[in-house]
């Protein structure tokens, strides 16, 4: 009655009714053919009550089964997938039952796969007395628990032999999902199953005898969770943005949306199919892109023309995408997600002037920006398709003139970067043209509106009086001769149509030594030029003057002089150091190096000469030697007694005519005791051996 391609599976025969289908798994040969309104196969389900209110429903809504159980197909088929699923519920029980479609050369495997045996002829052939045939359990079972899903058999006769089961779902976790009767075999399930959190349990049935040791097995009892479609297509990806360039060709891929489904992706449970819900806006087509309903991958199917971002509403789309499992049926769960897309701009529209002519006026001798030239331009101002460029191409050979975009505006920002002159030029025209950062697409040119020109005024402003040159220098010696002639300076007024007079005055003069003629710009000296003055740095003094016109108001221009001054021989030598200490009784008579500077410049000061005054006496107590052209050495020629000495000593620099500084050297004699010197008693006796030398003069006279 059946065609022969459809295979029975079939378990080994119950003892007693087990409430569900009779025949759990089928198998079908491709190629195979389904024809309207003929019986594929026959399944036979029984609840043991009667089958009261007894319903089917198949898992692909192209098959149907009558109320005798015959699956019948509702049109002419040739692909209906991997599997189909047939649910049947009464009123007292409820089964699942599979309808596997493979290829010809998958059959023998498929019942392996099933039976777990050995061969190839589809024959069972059992080592063990044990039966375990693989149970398949639908997902999401309603109560009431626990349900009977299938039977373990054993040919083992043995008195007091019990089924014992274990694995993961029994005695492991998730613990207590599965029990066996220990006498009759019956396997049940004690709670809804989830084929998400687990597909498949690998249990082991063994048959224990009545002290509990094993008899038979262990042998491995399959279940399997048939997927229901309890989960709903899931967008997880988000936020799902997609970008396409405007004026694009029809059928131009913008993005892909790929929903997840978790049911059993080999069933049409997970077999997922898209559709655009809505789209906002709805102009200026109701229906700007298009979904495959397979893939998800959206595409444009307007016109280029009607992709033009500077014509629409907005630059932005907003899809709601459908994606629904059971290919798409109307039986099938939804899920939903919202695709943005955003218009990209291309640099198909120029920046353009909004006038041919910009004025612009400015006063001499100011710097900055002048006028901001406008221009407009219809691409997206976010990008370099927007931005303007600016270039001067003609009238600013003196590079008097540039031009930068303000950033926030796009405007043309002129500036003057070099004081303009109104005598030499009143008026400026420069001719300006504008461009975009990036390049124009190739049909699109920039035209006459992209150009411009600015007209650029002068003002004239009375402007300072300037000195020629400027700084001025000028060498003098020092020490010349109060009221002596320095300079006279030169300055000018840039306002050459205006016919102004000039003043001057003095502005700064740190030392005070120099006045000026408010008329004819002579500077004098008012007091001696001196080299050695603080004020003068590097052998320069230097001074600031004004020269100020008679205009209304007047304007002032400042000069510098640089003074060079030369030096001439007016500063004495100077010795160091003037107090030198020694020992009473020191062996090294030696007492100090003196040294000599001088203020003026060489040839004024070094080699220096140094010599003792006259010694009075009949003996000589010192004498100097010269070390070299600074320095010289003050030499005892005996011990002397505890007591201060005052030396007479000269130096002379080189300078023409020379300069001699006569000063004195007091030496200080001590008591040296210990490594410690005590000079304190010297200023008592503070003598000097020109008033020792007088008062020996004075009594050798007076025993005359």
């Amino acid at each position: 009655f059946f065609p022969p391609q459809v295979l029975l599976l079939a378990c080994a025969e119950d003892l007693e009714c087990v409430p569900g289908f009779r025949q759990k798994v089928f198998y079908i040969e491709q190629p195979f053919e389904f024809t309207e309104d003929q019986p594929v196969l026959n399944l036979e389900f029984d609840d043991c009550k009667g089958n009261s209110k007894l319903n089917f429903e198949v898992s692909n809504p192209d098959f149907k089964v009558e109320r005798d159980g015959s699956l019948v197909a509702l049109k002419n088929i040739s692909e209906v997938g991997r599997a189909l699923f047939v649910h049947a519920r009464s009123e007292h029980a409820e089964d699942m039952a599979e309808i596997l479609i493979v290829e010809a050369n998958e059959k023998h495997g498929a019942l392996k796969e099933i039976f777990k045996v050995e061969g190839n002829l589809g024959i069972p052939r059992q080592k063990r007395a044990i039966l375990a045939t693989p149970i398949l359990i639908p997902e999401n079972q309603r109560p009431p628990f626990p349900r009977s899903v299938g039977k373990v058999i054993s040919s083992e006769g043995t008195e007091g032999a019990k089924f014992r089961l274990s694995g993961k779902g029994v005695d492991q976790d998730p613990k207590g999902i599965f029990r066996i009767n220990e006498i009759s075999g019956d396997v049940s399930v004690t709670r809804a199953l989830d084929r998400e959190a687990i597909a498949n349990y690998e249990l082991e049935v063994e048959v224990t005898d009545i002290s509990g040791k094993t008899i038979d097995g262990p042998v491995r009892l399959d279940i399997s969770v048939i997927d229901q479609n309890d989960n709903r297509p899931m967008f997880k990806e988000g936020p799902y943005i997609g970008h396409v360039m405007e004026g694009s060709p029809t059928g131009t891929t913008v993005m892909r949306m790929t929903a997840f489904d978790a049911d059993d992706s080999s069933t049409d449970n997970a077999l997922l199919r898209y559709n655009i819900l809505k789209q906002t806006p709805t102009k200026p087509s109701p229906n700007m892109f298009y979904i495959d309903p397979e893939k998800g991958d959206i595409v444009t199917v307007v016109s280029p023309v009607l992709l033009d971002r500077e014509t629409m509403e907005t630059p932005k789309y907003e899809l709601v995408i459908e994606a629904k499992d059971m290919g798409g049926l109307d039986v099938g769960l939804t899920g939903t997600a919202t695709a943005t897309i955003l218009i990209d701009d291309k640099n198909d529209h120029p920046p353009e002037f909004t006038k041919k002519e910009f004025q612009a006026t400015v006063k001499e001798g100011v710097t900055g920006v002048i006028v901001n030239l406008t221009v407009g331009d219809r691409d997206d101002p976010a990008t370099g398709a927007w931005r303007a460029v600016y270039t001067i191409i003609n009238g600013n050979p003196g590079q008097s003139f540039e031009i930068h975009t303000n950033p926030q505006t796009n405007e043309g920002m002129l500036s003057v970067v070099k004081p303009l002159d109104y005598e030499i030029s009143a008026f400026h025209t420069l001719l300006i043209k504008v461009e975009n950062e990036d390049p124009l697409i190739p049909d699109i040119a920039y035209g006459p509106s992209s150009t411009a020109t600015v007209q650029i005024t002068v003002e004239d402003v009375n402007e300072g009086p300037v000195f020629h040159p400027n700084p001025m220098t000028v060498t003098k010696q020092e020490n010349i001769p109060v009221g002596s002639v320095v300079l006279t300076v030169n300055a000018t007024d840039p306002d050459t149509l205006q016919h102004q007079t000039i003043r001057y005055s003095v502005y700064k003069d740190p030392a005070g030594w120099l006045e000026i003629n408010p008329t004819n710009g002579t500077i004098g000296t008012t007091a001696i030029l001196d080299r050695e003055s603080p004020y003068v740095q590097n052998n320069i003094y230097t001074a600031l003057f004004l020269a100020i016109d008679s205009g209304n108001p007047p304007a002032t221009g400042t000069g510098t002089l640089h003074i060079t001054l030369e030096d001439v021989n007016d500063n004495v030598p100077s010795l160091y150091p003037t107090l030198a200490k020694v020992c009473e009784d020191a062996k090294d008579l030696r007492v100090v190096v003196l040294g000599a500077s001088d203020k003026d410049l060489h040839p004024n000061t070094d080699p220096f000469k140094f010599e003792l005054s006259k010694q009075s006496g009949p003996e000589k107590l010192w004498r100097i030697t010269k070390l070299n052209n600074t320095h010289a050495q003050v030499i005892l020629l005996q011990n002397l007694k505890k007591a201060n000495y005052n030396i007479p000593i000269s130096v002379t620099d080189s300078g023409k005519p020379p300069l001699t500084n006569n000063t004195e050297l007091k030496l200080q004699v001590c008591s040296c005791k210990k490594s410690k010197m005590d000079c304190s008693a010297t200023d008592a006796l503070h003598i000097s051996i020109t008033l020792i030398l007088l008062s020996l003069f004075s009594l050798f006279c007076k025993s005359f």
